[in-house]
């Protein structure tokens, strides 16, 4: 490809090699892809959108439109940054579309009739303790999340949930490194105030940019 670095295969990163293996036609290689970024992609997706109903639907969305422009694929370039660029807009298309067309809460019963809540809060009943608090926790988090602007959202769960460098972040929401730190420091703070009845500890939302940087 022209303008494209001749770097041998060797000093490439293995996803930029499958790459210019699925560039090539080969389907095994971006099933390769699709098997190792799956996961990542629909975590990304469903905490951007706070369903993980549609998550997975939107995910094939982003993987058919990763292979179908594979031959606009840089081989420089991350392939990870790429792709979680793919995904950002379609979930803003996505987001964008809710916002026309608000869907109506349905009030979903069990098996005999009952509201499903009162099942799942039986089912809850049954956990330890422990585990019910982290799964609320979780809850909360994700709640939190959803309430961030969509580019605050993004830039903290790439930091926190798939560590991702600043640098590669920034081409992802497409803003300047500068301005990613600035969302993502101004998003944690956001989730702190948020979650503070909730944390124990700020693990989750410390700050570790000595090390994403210079990854």
């Amino acid at each position: 490809m022209a303008g494209e670095s001749l770097m041998p295969d060797s000093e490439l990163d293995p996803d930029s090699v499958l790459m210019k293996q699925v560039r090539a036609g080969n389907r095994e290689a971006f099933e390769k892809l699709v098997d190792k970024y799956k996961q990542p992609v629909v975590n990304l997706i469903a905490r951007t959108l706070g369903d993980a109903t549609e998550a997975e639907d939107l995910a094939q969305n982003v993987f058919i439109q990763a292979y179908k422009a594979a031959h606009r694929y840089k081989v420089s370039a991350r392939f990870s940054t790429w792709l979680y660029t793919i995904a950002r807009n379609l979930c803003l298309n996505e987001l964008r579309r809710r916002s026309r067309h608000p869907a109506e809460p349905l009030e979903i019963h069990g098996a005999e009739g009952e509201p499903a809540d009162r099942n799942l809060e039986d089912t809850v009943s049954a956990q330890p303790p422990e585990v019910v608090l982290q799964r609320e926790l979780e809850t909360k988090l994700n709640e939190a999340l959803t309430e961030l602007p969509e580019k605050q959202r993004i830039a903290i769960i790439l930091c926190a949930r798939e560590e991702m460098p600043y640098e590669e972040i920034a081409k992802v929401i497409g803003c300047s490194l500068a301005a990613t730190k600035s969302l993502i420091f101004r998003g944690r703070e956001a989730l702190k105030m948020k979650l503070k009845p909730y944390l124990k500890t700020g693990e989750w939302l410390a700050d570790d940019e000595h090390g994403k940087s210079k990854r």
